[in-house]
């Protein structure tokens, strides 16, 4: 074979950001994050490499490791898909093997496992091709597009043939959008300052400096103290005005009753939305939320697959669906949730932040707007400025707008010297953190 056309190695490296010193990342349900990735590393025969990654939140992250090296043998040794064919075969290999997908199927960690290659396989795509992916994604014909998604268990919902009209129907103003969006930008909203660990006065404010910065929405964590998120969002509001919206978030702290009793009294506030209320496997409950109370409802970043946003979609459950670039099996997946997501005519506003999930998910919310909805009405990007620097083709976001990116792939590639400093456990800023004794040698005693 020529040079860089066989994927020759898996490299999977476990990077661990130590965010929960500061609270970082702090909400009801986890109170100390410490932000993680799985990362993987593509390797090919002489040509570019492939990056992806899976988010996890500190201890997941052995596991999360160990069912991406349980991947390689479906890698290895197989030619670089660089077309919708070949992207097609490896979304279906990797979902289908019988005893791995066993473990879901087709959620959980087997399915980020798959997402996270997956994603991987796209970054060397585009790279391949000299495209960030939302342009190359946006380049694919309708027919190329539909062939990517797997339609088992949504044909009651979407038939290719429902998908097919969606992409045809926006094929006519691609261009037009490319260009308003290379030149505009794509509307970003903040949760920098709503972690549920940050102070009153950190709160009010970060909330004024996000206005200042040109956001046009905040978003708080919310859940573990009702009076406590009364005082935070009248805080809030105090500070940002009427005209800028506020979003909470409850990160599943709550059951139906509660969640509406919850969210009637936040309503004085106007909230704009209420983010996972409840259980995110909790359709009905979504819905009895939903007609509950007075906020719209979204969820998405722990929705497990397609097949459970095309409940919540059918039930009409959520008003916002907030798609995730590395919950679900990869970029073909979350096609099929955008175009679900188009068929109802329900908003995507994607869950961000962590490490890298900006990076990624900007890429399919643009691709979106060029290719499938044709839209950015009522429509935003989540945006956390944590831990950009780490990239080497970071986010850029202006004027409360995500910047169109530019360099070919998945903007997912880590910085050699980032990966090495926060490997876990080994790396420099995790040997500084061990108890003496461990840093000298004495080893744990077994669990």
């Amino acid at each position: 074979m020529a040079a860089a056309d066989t994927v020759t190695a898996l490299e999977v490296h476990d990077v661990r950001f130590p965010t929960s010193e500061q609270l970082d990342g702090s909400d009801a349900m986890n109170p100390d994050p410490d932000y993680s990735a799985a990362y993987v590393v593509l390797h090919t025969d002489g040509g570019p490499r492939g990056h992806g990654l899976c988010f996890t939140i500190g201890r997941g992250n052995d596991v999360m490791a160990a069912a991406i090296r349980s991947l390689a043998p479906y890698l290895v040794g197989r030619p670089v898909p660089t077309a919708a064919a070949g992207l097609a075969a490896l979304h279906h290999d990797l979902t289908h093997d019988s005893q791995l997908r066993w473990l879901g199927p087709e959620k959980g960690v087997m399915q980020m496992a798959a997402g996270a290659v997956i994603n991987a396989a796209w970054d060397l795509a585009a790279a391949r091709a000299g495209l960030p992916v939302w342009e190359f994604l946006a380049a694919l014909t309708p027919e190329e597009l539909v062939s990517l998604v797997d339609f088992r268990y949504l044909s009651d919902a979407l038939t290719p043939d429902e998908a097919l009209a969606i992409l045809r129907a926006a094929v006519p103003g691609r261009a037009e959008r490319t260009a308003r969006l290379k030149a505009e930008g794509y509307p970003a909203y903040t949760t920098s300052p709503g972690w549920l660990g940050y102070d009153d006065d950190k709160l009010v404010r970060l909330a004024k400096e996000a206005v200042a910065d040109g956001f046009g929405q905040i978003k708080l964590k919310v859940g573990a103290d009702l009076d406590d998120d009364t005082r935070r969002m009248r805080l809030a509001r105090d500070a940002v005005g009427p005209g800028i919206r506020i979003a909470v978030d409850a990160n599943q702290r709550w059951d139906v009753a509660e969640a509406v009793r919850w969210m009637t009294a936040l309503a004085p506030y106007a909230p704009h939305w209420i983010e996972e209320p409840t259980s995110p496997d909790d359709v009905l409950g979504h819905a009895a939320v939903r007609t509950g109370q007075p906020v719209k409802v979204a969820t998405g970043e722990h929705v497990a697959n397609r097949v459970v946003f095309k409940q919540l979609l059918q039930a009409r459950a959520v008003d916002f669906v907030q798609i995730d670039a590395a919950r679900v099996a990869g970029v073909n997946e979350n096609l099929a949730i955008l175009l679900l997501a188009a068929k109802y005519g329900v908003p995507v506003c994607p869950h961000a932040g962590g490490v890298g999930l900006c990076e990624l998910v900007q890429h399919l919310a643009m691709f979106d707007y060029v290719a499938v909805s044709g839209s950015r009405e009522d429509r935003v990007i989540e945006y956390v400025d944590h831990l950009h620097d780490h990239f080497s083709d970071p986010v850029v976001v202006e004027r409360g707008r995500y910047r169109a990116p530019t360099a070919p792939g998945f903007s997912a590639r880590m910085k050699p010297a980032s990966v090495a400093a926060h490997r876990f456990p080994d790396g420099p800023v995790w040997r500084a953190r061990r108890p003496p004794h461990h840093r000298h040698g004495e080893q744990e005693a077994p669990v």
